[in-house]
Order: structure tokens, then sequence, then C-alpha cells
């Protein structure tokens, strides 16, 4: 027994020196048939890969799976992601509409028991933007109404979002607006909630700066921007954007209007207010029974020494 165990050892160790041997030979002639460069191994290439490779699409079929139900898990976790945020959104939208109907009939409240009365007279006209300065240093467009169309010069221009500027230059059949932007652009606002009075100054970017605040440390970014009304050059409470601080810490205002797309104007109608020549007598002293003012004693005094 001992015997013929040795005799197969004998034998199992140059067995697999040889088998070794063929292995690194069969590898060897693989490498060089595979760096010969001629027509004749390219085809036999050629046809060693179309032969043997179809046949491995077996072995990389769990692979290709494993890799398509990674992909989708990849996907459903994605999905599951933008359905919780468009979840968060939906609470949130609901949350802003329930608070807009609240203030929508408070405001309604509000305007009866002030029976407010809207100016009838402060109505719109659409004009066409026909161009645009096309300078760094003007910021203006130029619109297709004009005095034929009842423009008159300083009327507010606005796009639907916010307030763009105002006529300045009114033709037969064309006007100009020049830009909040603009450079020589100064708009008197009313920043809310805090109702402090400030100054929006034109700077030719895209959000001009606020100056002449009254305590900034009181705004917060997302503050909204109105006309104040002061100075008669446009109505009060139009919206013009919301309070931004720049990199700088400069507080700016992030325009409402879309500058971008500026396509349709409306020119509001402002004929102003009517104007009043003798501001003492708006609130006349009440004459009592039995008594009488103050001038008409000093008058009736001058009768008498008269």
């Amino acid at each position: 027994m001992a015997r013929e165990r040795s005799d197969s050892s004998n034998y199992t160790g140059p067995l697999k020196r040889l088998l070794l041997g063929v292995i690194l030979l069969c590898l060897l002639g693989l490498f060089l048939l595979w760096r010969i460069d001629s027509p004749r191994v390219e085809r036999f290439r050629a046809q060693v890969v179309d032969t043997v490779v179809p046949s491995f699409e077996w072995a990389m079929a769990p692979v290709n799976g494993t890799i398509n139900i990674l992909r989708d898990f990849q996907s459903y976790q994605r999905i599951y992601q933008q359905n919780q945020e468009l979840r968060r959104e939906l609470q949130q939208m609901k949350a802003w509409k329930e608070a807009a109907l609240q203030l929508e009939q408070e405001n309604a409240r509000l305007l009866d028991l002030n029976n407010v009365q809207l100016d009838p007279r402060l109505t719109f006209i659409t004009g066409v933007v026909m161009a645009d300065s096309g300078s760094p240093f003007r910021q203006s467009v130029v619109l297709n109404v004009g005095a034929r169309d009842g423009i008159v010069d300083g009327w507010a221009a606005m796009d639907g979002l916010g307030l763009v500027g105002r006529i300045s230059g009114v033709g037969q059949k064309t006007s100009r607006v020049v830009l909040l932007t603009d450079t020589s652009s100064r708009v008197p606002v009313t920043i809310q909630p805090s109702g402090q009075n400030a100054l929006v100054v034109g700077d030719n970017t895209a959000s001009p700066p606020v100056d002449f605040i009254e305590a900034p440390d009181q705004l917060r970014p997302g503050d909204r921007v109105l006309t104040s009304g002061d100075g008669g050059v446009f109505p009060p409470g139009l919206a013009i954007g919301q309070i931004a601080l720049d990199p700088g810490g400069r507080v700016r205002v992030r325009l409402a209007a879309d500058y971008e797309r500026l396509e349709f104007l409306r020119i509001l109608r402002n004929y102003g207010n009517e104007s009043i020549d003798d501001p003492g007598r708006l609130i006349a002293p009440e004459t009592l029974p039995g008594t009488t003012t103050l001038p008409d004693s000093e008058d009736n005094a001058e009768a008498s020494n008269g």
C-alpha cells in the first residue's frame, strides 16, 4: 500500500508541472496572437470573439439583473424622496391658501367698514415693447402707444407682476419708459410690515439698492417694498419687490417684475389728486349758537371804529 502511494505521488508532481507549462504556453500563444498585426490574424480574432462572447451571456445575466435591480431601487428611492417633498410643499400650499383666504376676507371687511372708494380713474392702457435702450448706461424701453392713446408723461408702467418704471418722453405713436434700474430713477417706497419709508435708487443692476432707510435693523429679507406715493410720481401701493441683502451686506430690492421678458406693459392712468389752494381752511372752526368767531369780532370792531 505504501508503495502504491509513493508511485502515485511520483506521477502527480510531473503531471502538475506539465499542466502548468501547457497553460503558460497557451497564455503566451494567446498574447502573441492578439499582438500580431495581420489581416488573417485579425479575422481569426474576430471569429473567436463572435464564437466565444455570445456563449457567455448566460454568465452575465445575473450581473445584469443585479445592476438593473440596483438601478430600480435607486429610482424608487428618488421617487419616494420627491413624493415626500411634494407632500410637504402641498401642506405649505394649503396653509398659504388658508392664510390668503383669511386675509382676503379681512381685507373685504376692512374695506366695508371704512367705506373705501377706489379711484375709478386708475385704469390702464396696454402697450407692446418695441425696443430697448441697448446701452449699459441707459435702462429704458420703447412702447407702441403714445399721445394719440392718451399717454401722459410720468405715468407708471407695470408688467402684471410689479412696477417696471415710468413714462419719460411721449411721442404721437410711441413713448419711452425709464426702468427702475436706470441710474436716473429715484422711487419713494414703503417697506412692509415695518412701515418704513426709503428710496429705491437705480444703479443699472437687476437689484437696485435701497437708501435712506429709517431703521435698517428692523428690515428682514423678504419684506415687501411698495410705492409710498410721496412726490406724486407713482400711486401708492404699487408692488416693487422684496428686500434682499447682497454679499456685501447692502440692502437691495429683488424686483417683482420680470425684466427678462418685457413684452407687454400696462400704463396706469393717474391724473393726480385734486390740488388745494388754501390749506388753512381745510378744517373750519364750528360756530356755536349765540357766539361769533374771532375774525367776525375783529371785523365788527373795525366797523365800529370807522
